[in-house]
């Protein structure tokens, strides 16, 4: 009210300075009639902002004072002319304005003002799994006049809604496959919502290679003969196989001589490039049969099996079971493993696992630097690469001449060599390398990276870590779906990948292709 107070104040000392002597009465304004004609033009934004322009207009008038109605501390007093802007929430809000005259005579106007934000519109719900993890969904969202989301993702009745902005991704991981209902609301700040739905299914695909131990698939098997399989801790984690979990069948006494189980994957078995199936298996006695069997899930009728008989007792060993010829368009699904096959059950237990597609081609020596003339490397980042005399001929390594990569101090995370072959690296029958190296330290990361010699664009690296230091060791590279088409033949080494140089030295040796 003070500045109401100098305004006023103001005018009439013009006014006054204004007259001459002899006419200085202010009677005929104290005499003015209160303004009149008062009236206010009120725009509400319809952004569901909540903002509020007012504009006042009377007849007389020197001020208006205007009353927000929302519990606001401070009036706004603005000149005839100028307009008023607040920011309400949703509701209803009773507006005072009062127009001030000359001699300070008030006029005063009550508006109601409702404020009611429009409902949110052309929601669209984004919800994509994650290419790495089945069970991991991205969620986003978008509407129009909206101000927030919240989602539940169909899992937990219980679930507290999960509030986010629109650009914002949300991250949600499922516990089990299935189909499931995320619902989103989105939200226009007020009591005003709109709501959609979109259905996702967790789908974990059963696939070659079979390992057993994915805590999320459900490795379903099917049981024939009163033979039994389930998957159960690793009875014996020596020798080739130290994994956690594997597959056990039971061949209970008087079980079926053709009894056994089997399980059907996601997906046929691609046998475009490799054509065996390797399968590790522990038996309690050797010279027994194990059958494989694979059958096109839905005609059993088109099947092709192969015979195997073990070596080993009590112990794992390497089953290959070689299916050359087989018809790729038959699309072979199911499983089917037999153990002891031709022989009633006597209740003895048989353990199987690491079930993969694989080949029987022999290793391929790529390079081994004994030859002459010796290598040309081509060295970046401060890496220095030679070849040298073997400085510790020993264990699995004890050639003569090997490869050294020096990293000298504050050399690129990313420094390295490389070496171009003669010709392309054939991968048709094979999908892994191996390299022998000897490392300062356990836990450095060797990075081999295949090229193509006249577009390094085309290009595919794996990552191996260290696990001996001091020590020969004999790392593997699984290129499992490269492209031989690609024609890499440029072969390239980075030792400790991502920590800069110290000036430590690095070896290998031993190059080839492997299964």
């Amino acid at each position: 009210m003070k500045q109401i107070k100098y305004i006023l104040s103001f005018f009439l000392v013009a006014f006054a300075l204004g007259c001459s002597n002899d006419d200085n009465s202010t009677d005929f304004v104290n005499q003015a009639a209160a303004p009149s004609n008062l009236s206010a033009l009120i725009t509400i934004a319809q952004d569901n902002s909540g903002d509020v322009t007012i504009r006042p207009n009377a007849d007389g008038v020197t001020q208006y004072e205007i009353d927000f109605g929302d519990a606001t501390t401070e009036d706004a007093a603005i000149a005839p002319g100028e307009v008023a802007t607040h920011t309400y929430p949703e509701g209803v809000y009773n507006l005072t304005i009062t127009a001030m005259g000359v001699n300070g005579k008030k006029t005063v106007l009550n508006q109601e003002l409702t404020v009611m934000f429009r409902q949110p519109e052309n929601l669209v719900i984004n919800a994509v799994v994650d290419p790495s993890n089945a069970y991991l969904f991205k969620l986003t969202a978008e509407a129009d006049f909206e101000t927030y989301f919240d989602v539940t993702f169909g899992d937990d009745p219980s679930a507290v809604p999960q509030e986010f902005n629109q650009g914002q991704e949300i991250t949600h991981t499922y516990t089990a496959i299935g189909t499931y209902t995320i619902t989103v609301r989105a939200f226009s700040g007020g009591a005003a919502f709109v709501q959609d739905t979109v259905s996702v299914t967790v789908y974990d695909p059963l696939l070659m290679p079979v390992d057993f131990e994915s805590p999320t698939l459900n490795y379903a098997f099917t049981n024939f003969g009163n033979a039994y399989s389930s998957v159960v801790n690793n009875p014996s984690s020596t020798g080739i196989n130290t994994s956690a979990k594997v597959g056990k069948l039971e061949k209970v006494a008087g079980a079926e001589v053709w009894a056994g189980s089997f399980l059907e994957l996601s997906q046929p078995i691609d046998f475009s490039s490799l054509r065996q199936i390797s399968v590790k298996t522990f038996a309690p006695a050797s010279g027994i049969t194990v059958k494989m069997k694979l059958e096109n899930l839905a005609n059993a009728n088109i099947n092709i099996e192969r015979d195997v008989t073990n070596t080993v007792a009590n112990g794992w060993e390497t089953l290959t079971f070689d299916f050359t010829g087989v018809v790729n368009a038959n699309a072979y699904q199911r499983v089917v493993i037999f153990f002891d096959f031709g022989n009633a059950g006597t209740g003895a237990s048989y353990y199987f696992d690491d079930i993969k597609l694989s080949s029987s081609a022999p290793d391929v020596q790529l390079v081994n630097f004994q030859e002459s003339p010796a290598f040309n490397f081509t060295d970046f980042g401060n890496a220095t690469t030679t070849i040298i005399n073997n400085p510790d001929a020993s264990g699995i390594n004890t050639s003569a001449k090997v490869a050294k990569q020096l990293k000298n101090n504050g050399a690129e995370v990313w420094a390295g060599s490389f070496i171009e072959m003669a010709a392309p690296i054939n991968f048709s029958q094979h999908t892994k390398i191996k390299m022998k190296v000897w490392s300062p330290v356990a836990g450095a990361v060797i990075k081999l990276k295949m090229e193509n010699l006249a577009t390094a664009g085309i290009n595919i690296e794996r990552d191996a870590t260290t696990t001996v230091s001091n020590g020969w060791e004999e790392l593997t590279y699984d290129f499992t779906g490269i492209v031989n088409a690609n024609n890499y033949q440029r072969v390239v080494v980075f030792c400790n990948f991502g920590v800069a140089g110290n000036g430590a030295t690095y070896y290998f040796d031993d190059i080839k292709l492997s299964n």
